[in-house]
């Protein structure tokens, strides 16, 4: 039986403290065993990663010490890691801008306007989400070698973009939709042009979800491993994840080295959602309840 939430501010607070009571009887371990067994699965792949990453090399303990930097050392200065991270972190944040500032304008159409064939562009843009990005590999090859971007940070940032803005634009028209019309009419009447009334009254309140955009859009480009590998041809212009590729031979493979890589790999992103949680969950709840 579905209780609304009219019926349970009808029931009055002995009723909500009942359900509160019969909450707290739920044994503990029903809670902390799946926790727990969640936290194994995802933890320890992590600590096995590290492990390697700090242990000296031909080491097998399980616990890393004495620790070392030897690995972090080889893949930054003689694999040119310093370069690819620099590469990524261009290429990410040109997506981020550019994917954001594009979804914004196209959002904002599909929020506020009406035109023909409206539902059928908006079928097609989460349509094209179930194409992969290998089929598009052919045309935008051929694309950007009649304009002369192989081996151009710019043809990865742009395919990159265009893989991002459908479902960028679609997110962004939803939170769009969830700021009240009525804002924008009244700061029409007190003078405000259509772009004014965009930029002071509805953009402040899209922060939460153009952070959501924008960082899913950095994090992909950071981690995508075909477009960079199709498109950049020279060591100097390749990404992390095809540097992470290099370090893994035909015959062997260095375990230390591949474990650093991927730490120095990981490490961005992490810091990226470690200061953006706050503004990612309200930005989902944003999109999720009718404003």
């Amino acid at each position: 039986m579905e209780v609304r939430a009219d019926d349970d501010a009808a029931a009055g607070p002995g009723a909500r403290r009942k359900r509160r009571r019969a909450w707290d009887e739920v044994p503990r371990w029903q809670i902390y065993l799946p926790l727990g067994v969640y936290l194994l699965f995802t933890l320890v792949p992590f600590y096995w990663i590290l492990l390697f990453a700090v242990r000296p090399a031909g080491s097998t303990s399980l616990v890393p010490w004495p620790m070392t930097g030897e690995h972090f050392a080889k893949v930054w200065s003689e694999r040119g890691f310093a370069t690819y991270f620099q590469n990524s972190l261009l290429i990410g944040l040109a997506t981020l801008v550019t994917t954001t500032v594009v979804a914004l304008a196209g959002g904002y159409a599909l929020a506020r306007f009406e035109f023909r064939f409206k539902k059928g562009f908006m079928l097609a843009l989460l349509c094209s989400q179930f194409v992969p990005g290998a089929l598009l590999l052919v045309p935008l090859f051929q694309i950007f070698a009649g304009l002369r971007m192989i081996n151009s940070l710019g043809s990865v940032i742009i395919a990159e973009t265009v893989f991002q803005l459908p479902l960028s634009m679609i997110l962004i028209s939803g939170f769009i939709r969830n700021v009240p019309y009525s804002l924008e009419e009244a700061a029409w009447v007190d003078g405000c042009n259509r772009f004014a009334a965009f930029r002071i009254v509805v953009l402040p309140l899209l922060r939460p979800g153009l952070v959501a955009v924008g960082s899913f859009a950095f994090v992909h480009a950071w981690n995508h491993f075909l477009f960079a590998l199709m498109f950049l041809n020279s060591q100097e212009k390749q990404t992390i994840p095809v540097g992470l590729n290099t370090l893994m031979g035909a015959d062997s493979v260095d375990l230390g080295a591949l474990a650093a890589g991927g730490v120095i790999a990981a490490v961005p992103v992490v810091i990226v959602f470690a200061f953006i949680q706050k503004w990612l969950v309200t930005g989902f709840s944003a999109g999720a309840v009718k404003g």
